[in-house]
């Protein structure tokens, strides 16, 4: 669709160009959030607050001691293997103020991936997080990093309370294995050194690389998505103009139980919340139910960041529904598809519409967004500012509105390219700049977008395209059925068959009544054919269901 069909579309007042070179770098734009907000409070995480004057002091310090103690040169990547503490802002933006290239690294990762990451990325330098130090341990003799420094959860707190966090954690929950690995250097103590020492402003350019951002690799092997500091800052404009329209400067507080480390919590959180002025609090463990609910009974907060299978398990606990939602002005919902059900139980609760998005890692993240106060829900909302949408046939043609195809991006926040494999950014970014998602997408006359699937996870049956998200959508949409996901199986009358993977909250509920249920809502073909109840689904760390991972578990079976 060409730009005018957009802007033509788009809510009065809201901005549909942004100046992607209006900031020279990141650095440049933290200089003056740090100074414009300094006493205003920035992250908050198991009690303690920094404020932007902390914020400033501590990514200083750790600037200066990366360029004065170690043997670290502008644009080297360090590789921040953090969750949602304090530590990582104070780390991540002191890096980037040293002129190095932060590669998010996942605190989850088995030692196979961190290997693979820190060698694809070619890191010298590791900030680690203590309770994942001893796989560390095991795979820097294979890497190329020199320099390691390593923190525990409360090492950003009061002595006391660092002492009873770290304590806990160590000895009493055993959450932190014995590691040994010569020559690491505590942040703490890094800290320390570099606050006696002050480091020089590296000169960058908007086309330099500031975060090499790694793919879920749930499609293979993950691989480096080189945003820009242009990216970076371009996809934070959009993002503001939209988020604005409903959260004023410095008077917000948002709930970050995301990790950090990924590029949605990233730019929500560490861009655009910061640039605004506003109060992010880290959640470092959403997958604590109760203690995500207590965190959340002691915070006034005006905007809640999350994706479809948070909401649905916070909808679920009845100490979450007797919060009070008063203040709850702006939901954001991302990373996977939102479901009727679970948009429907979030506004019944909270009193809050979702504004869903849609984004992706090599998009930095936020391609489209519902705009505050003009929500559909169903829909992924309409391009942000200054990025145009199209949907593709097999054959490169661009389908009419209305017509399904893969969703084509073009924007200053689409990657630069993927980490030293320029036959992969081919694949992927087409000479005349237009990314392929991999989705398959409808855009709607009324400008409004809707992803109907990823193009790899279709279900073929007997000819007919059968897309999972509508699948699961009807069938969560069953009031005894908390998740469900969708596969294609082998099937030796129609090619592939659906097949449905079900937590249920009602032990007692059967297949029978599933089918039930499915057939008064789908057209035949689409009903699934095979229905397997689990006590769970396999998920990203972000909580995105693994489809890929069940697919793979029957093909063995058909095998």
């Amino acid at each position: 669709m060409n730009e005018q069909f957009f802007q033509e579309r788009y809510p009065a007042g809201l901005a549909a160009t942004i100046d992607p070179d209006k900031h020279d770098s990141v650095v440049e734009i933290f200089d003056g959030f740090v100074k414009k907000f300094s006493d205003r409070p920035a992250f908050t995480c198991l009690g303690q607050t920094i404020t932007y004057r902390d914020l400033n002091e501590k990514s200083a310090a750790f600037a200066a001691y990366l360029q004065n103690e170690t043997s670290l040169q502008p644009g080297d990547r360090i590789a921040v293997q953090l969750p949602n503490v304090l530590q990582y802002p104070i780390v991540v933006f002191g890096a980037m103020r040293a002129g190095m290239v932060v590669v998010n690294t996942n605190p989850l990762y088995t030692e196979r991936e961190m290997e693979h990451q820190f060698n694809d990325s070619g890191a010298k330098a590791l900030v680690v997080l203590a309770n994942m130090a001893s796989k560390a341990e095991k795979v820097l003799p294979n890497t190329g990093i020199k320099h390691v420094i390593v923190t525990s959860v409360g090492d950003m707190h009061d002595g006391l309370k660092r002492m009873l966090i770290n304590g806990v954690l160590k000895y009493v929950k055993k959450e932190v294995p014995p590691f040994n690995i010569a020559g690491a250097v505590g942040l703490r103590e890094a800290l320390a050194t570099g606050a006696g020492r002050s480091f020089s402003a590296v000169k960058v350019e908007r086309d330099d690389v500031a975060v090499l951002q790694y793919t879920g690799g749930t499609t293979g092997v993950a691989k480096g998505a080189m945003l820009t500091h242009r990216n970076l800052m371009a996809n934070m404009l959009q993002c503001h103009g939209l988020f604005s329209m409903i959260l004023e400067e410095g008077r917000e507080t948002a709930i970050a139980p995301l990790p950090l480390y990924h590029i949605y919590a990233f730019t929500v959180h560490c861009m655009v919340m910061l640039e605004t002025g506003n109060h992010s609090i880290l959640i470092p463990n959403p997958r604590d139910i109760p203690g995500f609910v207590k965190t959340l009974q002691k915070s006034d907060f005006s905007a809640f960041v999350g994706l479809n299978t948070l909401f649905v398990a916070l909808c679920n606990q009845p100490d979450f529904r007797a919060l009070d939602f008063s203040g709850l002005k702006l939901t954001i919902s991302g990373g996977m598809a939102l479901t009727k059900d679970a948009a429907d139980q979030w506004k019944k609760i909270t009193g809050c519409d979702i504004a869903e998005g849609y984004g992706m890692t090599e998009t930095s993240p936020v391609v489209s967004f519902n705009p505050p106060g003009y929500i559909k829900v169903g829909t992924i909302g309409m391009p942000v500012a200054s990025t145009l949408c199209k949907v593709m046939d097999e054959e490169g043609n661009e389908m009419p509105v209305g017509e399904p195809g893969e969703l084509c991006v073009k924007g200053p926040q689409v990657m630069k390219g993927y980490w030293q494999r320029p036959e992969a950014t081919a694949e992927t970014i087409t000479e005349d700049g237009w990314l392929k998602t991999g989705d398959m997408a409808v855009i709607s006359e009324d400008g409004y977008m809707k992803i109907v699937d990823r193009k790899k996870d279709m279900i073929i049956v007997s000819g007919f395209n059968v897309y999972p998200n509508e699948v699961e959508d009807v069938v969560v949409s069953h009031p005894d059925i908390v998740e469900a996901a969708a596969v294609g199986v082998p099937d030796a009358k129609s090619s592939e068959a659906v097949k449905i993977f079900v937590v249920s909250s009602n032990q007692d509920l059967t297949a029978a009544e599933i089918t039930e249920w499915c057939r008064e809502r789908l057209t035949a073909y689409k009903i699934p054919r095979h229905i397997e109840f689990r006590d769970d689904l396999p998920k990203t760390n972000v909580g995105k269901i693994l489809r890929r991972e069940l697919r793979d578990e029957e093909l063995k079976k058909h095998n």
